[in-house]
Order: structure tokens, then sequence, then C-alpha cells
């Protein structure tokens, strides 16, 4: 499939065959493109909790208001963030580039994110969404449906995949057969309403 169609047939889509079984093989090729997200100094934030145990995708059902496409869809991830990604060892995200290059970003990471908690987790959770959209043109691409969520308890998620005190959730995303299309698009926004031309 084509980028312009996949962007224009990707849907939110709720509806799933539960009997689908996605390969192992289709599963690790969609997660390695959605490695290929892009991050600010490339600290790479995300981190997904790929939930494949049926009883704990039925508690994280319980605690997304009881929606079916949690424990219906072929695959349910928990995209998370570290929050202190930045400060973990950051020279490895720059392990293979030039000498001058690396010398010169890895110092940077700790001037751009020290002390700035406002910061540090907002640019987490925009890495988030940045690994979600890939993963749902991804999915498409590769003949799968998806759907982003953010109806649920994150607390209660939390303590489902003991998610540690530095990262955060920043949204579900569940990928599979879809059984049912979405609605119409209820209500696009025009181009002129959204885009600008240089200022407001």
């Amino acid at each position: 499939m084509d980028i312009k169609n996949t962007v224009l047939n990707r849907r939110a889509i709720k509806h799933y065959d539960p009997n689908h079984k996605m390969t192992a093989e289709t599963r690790k090729e969609l997660l390695e493109l959605a490695l290929q997200s892009p991050t600010s100094f490339n600290v790479q934030h995300w981190r997904i909790v790929d939930v494949q145990d049926s009883a704990l995708r039925g508690k994280i059902k319980e605690a997304a208001w009881g929606q079916a496409q949690v424990t219906e869809a072929s695959l349910l991830l928990v995209l998370c963030a570290d929050i202190k990604a930045w400060e973990k060892r950051p020279e490895r995200y720059w392990q293979n580039a030039s000498d001058a290059a690396r010398e010169m970003m890895v110092p940077m990471i700790k001037q751009f994110y020290e002390g700035k908690e406002e910061l540090q987790r907002d640019e987490a959770m925009r890495s988030v969404g940045i690994i979600a959209q890939t993963i749902m043109l991804a999915a498409q691409g590769l003949g799968y449906d998806s759907c982003p969520m953010i109806g649920f308890d994150p607390l209660k998620v939390g303590e489902i995949i003991k998610l540690p005190k530095d990262h955060v959730i920043g949204m579900l995303v569940v990928v599979g057969k879809r059984t049912k299309d979405a609605w119409p698009k209820p209500g696009q926004l025009s181009l002129e309403e959204v885009c600008k031309v240089d200022t407001f």
C-alpha cells in the first residue's frame, strides 16, 4: 500500500476478530518499524509493553471501561515513556555517530533536560505520540487495523504492568483484523481553519 492510501485508510477501529493470531514475525516487524520513530536528541524515550498474557489483558480491559478491543485485538501495546531516559547512559544514543557528532551532542542532552521536569515529561509524551502514529501507519501498511486509546485508568494500568516510577503511560494502541468498519468521519476541519501562513 502506498503512503497516501495508508494515511487515508487508517481509522480508529473498535471491533476486531478475536480469533485472528498475528504471527511472531509480523509482530516483530511491526515493532521494529516502530523503533524508526524520531525522538529529540535520539533519546528514544518510548517503552512498549506488549501485553500478551490473556489474564493481564482482561485486567487492563476492566481498567479501560470494558472496551472489547483490549482483549479482542491481536495486539495490545501499552505505550510508555521513560522520563529520565535522557540521563541514563546518554552516550549510547550516539554510539554509532562520528566522534565529532557524539562529542557535540551527548553533552547537549544534559544541558537541554537537566532541571526541567516539565520539559522532560512533555518531550517523553511527544515521543509516545510519534511512535503511536508510526505503529498505526505501519500496521495499516502490513494489512492490519489499529486504534489509539486514552480511555483507561492510567494508575490501574500502571499497577498491572508494574510501571517504573520514572515512567509514564501515554496511551494504549491495539492492532488487529477489523470485523466492523469505523463510522464515516464525523467532522473534519478544513485546511484553512487548521493551517495558517506565517502567523495567526
